[in-house]
């Protein structure tokens, strides 16, 4: 399906299910077999919770880019800009909330631990997305799935680039990105940004909680994530990325992320 096409099916989705009255939370499944390219900017009336059974999607806000792999929910509150991108064929499961129902959740994007509880509650209470109201029954399911949502715990490691304000932090960060395999370091990023090491260094740790070279990792890692998405070969990210070596990559990928990167994204693993 082109990427138009997909845009128009979302929007025309969006607009049914993306409103501040209705029930508390409306509940869909979804099966995506296309890429889509990352969205412009915008922000729904309702917060949303979004689970991948296979697939991987990329999140980005203003303060930095979640991935969602398997076996993670992302929660996206009500009103916060963001911009989407999937990665290759993705299924999975959503919920929207409404802001009257979003009371006790976090205020600001989260990556939270699913659970089977709250996929089977989703799968039933797909089929009443469409409903105007729900009866007690229901509202109750709804009650017991919020619940869920409420008290899910963080996973040890959620995969998050944080990303600075300061602008010129900002021109070194966007390079970066465009450029993972630049190997210049920390001393000559700093002098192309106008920065003394020190003061570079102490500004990354600052806006974004990382360090420079932690930064830069994470960065290699969110574009080789997106690249194995892709069905990549695991050879030519470690390539892109300048590793000398394939098994050079996969130590680091398992040292950071816990499993290989063949395994990270698959649904059994």
């Amino acid at each position: 399906m082109p990427e138009s096409v997909v845009a128009d099916v979302q929007e025309t989705h969006y607009a049914h299910v993306d409103r501040e009255d209705g029930p508390g939370l409306i509940a869909h499944v979804f099966e995506g077999k296309a890429t889509l390219a990352e969205t412009r900017w915008h922000h729904h009336a309702r917060g949303q919770f979004m689970y991948l059974e296979t697939g991987m999607i990329c999140v980005r806000t203003r303060q930095g880019m979640h991935a969602l792999t398997p076996h993670c929910v992302h929660w996206m509150p009500p009103g916060v800009e963001h911009t989407v991108r999937i990665v290759g064929p993705s299924t999975g499961w959503g919920v929207f909330v409404a802001p009257r129902a979003a009371a006790g959740l976090p205020c600001e994007p989260a990556m939270l631990q699913g659970n089977p509880l709250m996929r089977e509650l989703v799968h039933r209470a797909a089929g009443w997305a469409h409903q105007g109201r729900l009866d007690e029954a229901q509202e109750r399911l709804m009650a017991v799935l919020l619940d869920e949502m409420r008290h899910a715990h963080i996973p040890e490691d959620p995969f998050t680039l944080p990303m600075p304000n300061d602008h010129r932090l900002s021109r070194v960060t966007q390079q970066l990105l465009a450029h993972p395999d630049d190997t210049r370091t920390l001393a000559s990023w700093a002098s192309w940004a106008g920065l003394s090491t020190r003061s570079m260094s102490r500004l990354f740790r600052d806006e974004t909680g990382l360090t420079f070279a932690q930064w830069r990792q994470q960065a290699r890692l969110a574009h080789a994530l997106e690249q194995l998405g892709q069905g990549t070969a695991v050879a030519l990210v470690a390539d892109a990325l300048g590793y000398a070596s394939v098994s050079a990559f996969v130590a680091m990928f398992r040292r950071r992320l816990g499993r290989s990167p063949g395994r990270y994204l698959d649904l059994k693993a």
